[in-house]
């Protein structure tokens, strides 16, 4: 499943998941950027560790939900690498876990400006570079809590409802451009944001102690980044050439007792 010549925009490809999609298509051959907001110093041990294992990647700063940086970042990224055929939409954040009578209507812009103007924007601009190329493939991070919108979410809710639902338009937009737009839907996950999950709904305070929940997952263990990550890869390749307007739910086919 070789990724040579590509390259791929990951934001939010610094940390957790979106550092084990980077590390992933880098090791598949693809050139990768590297988003981050404020985290340099994550980015940029992505990065090192890429450059370390062969691969090719380069850090770049930008607020995807600010349509000024994420432009300003998608021209260096085509300036450097050439193109982008690749867009991997992972940046998000939380919501606190209020009900909407308890929710900041800050909060709620907040969070649904990252998880539907930000892939929104990169979709956009990354469109021209990837009609351009033989193939090009958008990935949307979505979460399985567009499956039962649970209450006390409804920032991240509305924001993923809104990814998936570009997404869902997109594909249709773009097949005869041979670009593939699918979404991946994690369910919860060994990652910061999976730890504060944790901690909301359980009392695990670090990622030891979300070792307790393993026992009630399925298979035995959370969901590690790596397996998010390889569905990523498989649906970027070659191997997934007729697949396009999907929605891949990754937990195990569905949480046991924990959640």
């Amino acid at each position: 499943m070789t990724l040579s010549g590509r390259v791929a925009l990951v934001s939010g490809g610094g940390r957790g998941i979106g550092r084990a999609i980077s590390e992933g298509l880098a090791a598949d051959g693809a050139g990768v950027a590297v988003n981050y907001r404020k985290d340099e110093d994550a980015a940029n041990e992505t990065v090192a560790a890429i450059a370390a294992a062969g691969g090719k990647a380069r850090a770049y700063q930008a607020s995807v939900d600010s349509f000024e940086e994420a432009q300003a970042m998608v021209q260096a990224v085509i300036a450097d690498f050439g193109h982008i055929d690749i867009l991997v939409n992972n940046a998000g954040i939380a919501s606190r876990g209020n009900s909407v009578f308890d929710t900041d209507p800050a909060e709620m812009e907040r969070v649904v400006r990252t998880h539907a103007f930000a892939p929104f924007y990169l979709s956009k601009l990354v469109l021209a570079s990837m009609r351009e190329q033989p193939r090009g493939d958008i990935i949307m991070i979505s979460s399985v809590a567009t499956t039962g919108y649970a209450g006390n979410g409804s920032p991240y809710n509305m924001g993923k409802a809104a990814e998936e639902a570009l997404a869902k338009t997109l594909y249709k937009e773009e097949r005869r451009n041979n670009i593939h737009v699918n979404i991946v839907a994690p369910g919860l996950v060994e990652t910061q944001m999976g730890i504060r999950l944790a901690a909301a709904t359980r009392g695990t305070k670090s990622r030891e102690n979300l070792r307790e929940l393993d026992a009630a997952m399925p298979f035995g263990h959370v969901c590690s980044p790596q397996e998010i990550a390889d569905v990523v890869r498989f649906l970027v390749s070659d191997a997934a050439g007729y697949i396009t307007g999907q929605r891949i739910e990754v937990d195990g086919g569905g949480q046991f007792t924990a959640f």
